[in-house]
């Protein structure tokens, strides 16, 4: 009986074992198929099938004129499948030697013996991702090298995996480079900078889903959703206006040993940036673009060019007239515990408005309006804030600086802001704020947004444009802006920037010299800069271009505006309007009285047009000596003849003319003439400023 049941006993637990493992055996079964099916499923498909992002090709960011001047090239890394598929032993044994050899006279780094104890060696190891050499190469050295021994066989029979990268390129080098930004290290987290970071998501695409499927043990790709490319940015950049910009620029820089400067050119309908230069002395004598974007970043005191908006001021609140006199004294004035100066020593004496913002005499400027608004500050700064000077401009461009400008009662104000306020101390602004500011008197009062970016595009074709936008419909009320405009146009006729003026076309502007605090410790800690400054807008008489030139530190003991900055100011106006004589012929500037409205007519010879105004009966007239062809300008007391320059061995403008003055013109430069349409020149075929070439001919287009 006792074996009996120890037997019994035995095989009852080994039954009550099998019991349990077939129950474990029919619950993992359930599970399998019922609690389970989803994540097996899943794990089989990551077996047969391998899923990747693709992606999407970066979009380019063009200038105006569709040129690239941001693009992404692709480059390679060599790398190489050891183990592939049909890389048998026999066949790599009798090729390493020559793929060696071709890889030792390629990258010409190590020798023929070396590369092939590394394939070798790799091969040895069951490499399957082996990097042949750390050097991307381009497409075009990928051609070459895809024609090496094993290489030519591709991937499964000869392992090789050539990498694709996409490199930013910007292939007009440092022009405009810190507008046009630059993307981080990590390519995947898109634009770091400048328009790149502003246009990330339009410009980086929508990348797509790539699967490999392996069947018979190979990995066939097969791409399930594509990639959808980025959008081309349209800037509204000119690269030709930008390199005419830089180069002038960088000259001066160099010529004064100065830390940084900007140069920025706007069109003055618009407010589209045509050119935007920032450029920082890298070390002597060699200035770069990729420091930082001061035009934009970098709020600083103005100096005399605040002086506009402050004069501005007093004539929107009607308390001065430009015929109004004021005494500047013996060229110091004191206010309070401190002593402004005049930079003319003995000062000026007794001047009128007109004479005080011409000569831009400290003293007069402080004066006005220390003794107009001493009692009632608010009024001024409320003023100043109407025109819009305290609020940024809300440019796409991240690191826009905010424009400081004080109120009474701030705890920084003190009795000698409101007179230091008039002359551009104690105020911030960046030199696009300036610009935009000077842009609106330029554009009858209306100030408009600065615009880097006018459309999107795919092939070429826009699928999106921006419309100009307006900040504030009208600074001043007309009279002031029509004011402001003589002021500025005596400042270059009379003032303290004659050395810009010239026979060709008018310009109107402001020069500013100002000291700047040096270091974040201010004035007394830190020591003071000079920064040189002019702004203003060409050409006078029908403002095309409004244009802003800043150089800091000027460090050869020469930092006036009309020296440093403005020498600048004028090559960029020579350079544009010698390639486009058309623009004097848009839509006037002048605001007239209502009283008083004189026409405006085509530009065209000076007997001609004396004999229209003769016989119109309107008061016409010369400023200066002319012999041939004009442009007209209306003002207050009737229309005045300027000179419209042709230079010799040119393709002169005829853009606005009639027919018989264009065909002329152009007859007489050695020409031949295609007429189209009737009415006034809209096109030519030849760009204004262009050489000429005898006997060539030019199409002409009349609407």
């Amino acid at each position: 009986m006792t074996i009996k049941k120890d037997i019994i006993i035995r095989f009852g637990v080994l039954f009550a074992v099998f019991a349990l493992v077939a129950v474990w055996l029919f619950f993992q079964l359930v599970s399998l198929k019922y609690l389970s099916d989803d994540e097996w499923k899943s794990k089989a498909r990551q077996i047969e099938r391998n899923e990747n992002e693709v992606a999407a090709k970066r979009g380019d960011i063009l200038d105006v004129n569709g040129m690239k001047i941001a693009c992404s090239v692709p480059s390679y890394r060599l790398y190489m499948d050891l183990l592939a598929e049909g890389l048998t032993d026999a066949k790599f044994n009798r090729a390493v030697d020559s793929l060696a050899l071709e890889l030792s006279r390629f990258f010409k780094d190590k020798g023929a013996a070396v590369y092939r104890r590394e394939l070798q060696r790799a091969r040895q190891q069951g490499r399957r991702y082996y990097l042949v050499h750390p050097r991307r190469i381009s497409y075009t050295e990928l051609q070459v090298v895809s024609r090496f021994p094993l290489f030519r066989e591709g991937r499964n029979r000869g392992g090789f995996i050539p990498e694709q990268y996409d490199q930013r390129k910007q292939p007009f080098g440092s022009l405009a480079s810190r507008t046009i930004g630059k993307l981080y290290g990590e390519s995947s987290k898109g634009g770091r900078v400048g328009l790149e970071r502003a246009y990330n998501e339009v410009l980086r695409g929508t990348s797509g889903t790539s699967v490999q499927k392996r069947i018979s043990g190979r990995w066939v790709p097969e791409v399930v959703t594509p990639p959808v490319d980025g959008l081309d940015v349209v800037t509204t950049l000119d690269i030709g206006i930008q390199d005419v910009a830089e180069h002038a620029l960088r000259t001066q820089l160099q010529r004064h040993n100065a830390r940084h400067g900007v140069a920025i050119l706007m069109e003055v309908e618009t407010g589209a940036i045509r050119a935007m230069v920032n450029l920082h002395r890298q070390r002597p004598g060699v200035y770069t673009e990729d420091h930082f974007n001061y035009a934009i970043g970098t709020a600083s005191e103005p100096g005399s060019t605040f002086k506009l908006a402050a004069i501005m001021a007093a004539l929107e609140d009607r308390v001065v007239r430009l015929g109004d006199s004021i005494d500047t004294g013996n060229g110091a004035y004191r206010y309070y515990d401190q002593v402004m100066r005049d930079s003319r020593a003995g000062g000026y004496g007794r001047m009128s408005m007109q004479e005080v913002f011409e000569k831009s005499s400290n003293i007069g400027i402080s004066r006005l309006i220390f003794e107009q608004y001493k009692d009632n500050p608010r009024r001024f700064v409320d003023r100043l804030y109407q025109m819009g000077l305290n609020k940024p401009l809300g440019i796409e461009i991240d690191g826009e600086g905010r424009p400081e400008i004080k109120y009474p009662g701030d705890t920084m104000w003190s009795g000698t802001t409101l007179p230091w306020m008039a002359i551009g101390y104690e105020v911030k602004m960046t030199p696009l704020q300036i610009l935009a500011f000077y842009n609106a008197v330029a554009n009858k009062g209306v100030m408009m947004k600065p615009m880097f970016v006018r459309g999107l595009s795919r092939h070429g074709s826009m699928v999106e444009r921006f419309a100009p936008e307006v900040l504030n419909p009208s600074i001043a009320s007309r009279e002031t802006v029509e004011a402001a405009h003589r002021l500025l146009l005596g400042v270059v006729e009379r003032g303290t920037a004659t050395n810009i003026r010239n026979n060709n076309y008018s310009i109107a502007g402001k020069t500013g010299t100002a000291q700047v605090a040096k270091g974040a410790q201010g004035y007394q800690a830190g020591g003071v800069e000079h920064q040189a400054s002019f702004v203003g807008y060409f050409p006078a008489e029908r403002p095309r271009y409004s244009c802003i030139v800043v150089v800091t530190s000027p460090s050869n003991n020469v930092y006036y505006g009309n020296v440093v900055a403005g020498t600048v100011f004028r090559e960029i106006a020579d350079r544009v309007y010698a390639t486009g004589f058309d623009f004097v012929q848009t839509a006037g500037w002048k605001l007239p009285a209502e009283d008083r409205v004189y026409p405006y007519a085509k530009g065209g010879t000076i007997t001609e047009l004396q004999t229209i105004f003769r016989e119109l009966q309107m008061p016409a007239y010369k400023q200066q000596e002319i012999h041939d062809w004009v442009s007209t300008l209306a003002v207050d007391s009737g229309v005045v003849f300027r000179p419209k320059p042709m230079p010799g061995g040119t393709v002169p403008g005829v853009i606005g003319m009639g027919a018989k003055d264009a065909v002329a013109l152009l007859e007489n430069a050695g020409l031949k003439v295609h007429l189209q349409g009737v009415g006034r020149v809209v096109s030519q075929s030849m760009p204004a400023g262009g050489t000429i070439r005898k006997g060539s001919t030019i199409f002409i287009k009349l609407e």
